[in-house]
């Protein structure tokens, strides 16, 4: 199975469609307001309504409620619901039943202990995404552009799909993948130019370099 490729906090046309076109399998959009990617409800309808298929939409939100889902959901038509806060099994469960749509749930690492939680999530989740814990004081869940320890993943075995993410760049997704053995890398602060700015050549980079290892190996 080739790698997937989330390139997340989209936040304009010309980012969107850089992503699109540099071949991302996932765009993601935020829907948190202390992120500096946060999109309204009128630009999160807009660029749904851009991918037209071309690849899976992914709504982020954290510990958000119905009310607020229902919002996101009504805008953007998500294929997927990316859960970021501090969901409880039970939650998770909750929003699938309630919204009908596919969940992955972020799970944040420092250390083993963390990956305890792996059992009760992978029972409801359709796909866990494996972040870097965030800072103590920091505002906003994530490894705010700091990457955990891949060797953590290394002796994984997760009876469904995960990805990882936190501090990629095109420098290191490669060693990420090698490590984790991933199915699929999530990118945001790697690919910009600025806080919640997206760069189109550093999309087109992180793409290729995510792929290349593939690409030899099918040579």
């Amino acid at each position: 199975m080739s790698l997937l490729v989330k390139i997340c906090g989209l936040s304009t046309r010309e980012t969107l469609e850089a992503a699109l076109d540099a071949g991302a399998d996932m765009v993601g959009f935020v829907f948190f307001p202390p992120s500096p990617r946060h999109l309204s409800l009128d630009l999160g309808r807009e660029l749904g309504r851009q991918v037209k298929r071309r690849a899976l939409k992914v709504a982020l939100s954290v510990d958000a409620d119905d009310a607020t889902l229902e919002n996101i959901v009504d805008a953007l038509s998500p294929d997927i619901l990316q859960l970021h806060g501090k969901e409880s099994v039970a939650r998770l469960r909750d929003i699938k039943q309630r919204f009908g749509r596919p969940v992955m749930k972020a799970v944040p690492v420092e250390t083993a202990v963390e990956l305890a939680v792996l059992p009760g999530y992978a029972a409801v989740a359709d796909r866990i995404l494996f972040d870097a814990r965030a800072p103590k004081d920091a505002t906003r869940p994530g490894g705010l552009g700091a990457p955990f320890d891949w060797h953590l993943l290394e002796n994984l075995e997760l009876s469904l799909p995960y990805m990882v993410s936190g501090g990629l760049d095109a420098q290191n997704v490669a060693e990420a993948v090698r490590l984790t053995r991933a199915g699929g890398v999530d990118v945001s602060s790697g690919v910009e130019g600025a806080p919640g700015v997206k760069d189109p050549e550093l999309i087109n980079a992180f793409i290729r370099a995510a792929r290349a290892p593939q690409e030899l190996s099918v040579r």
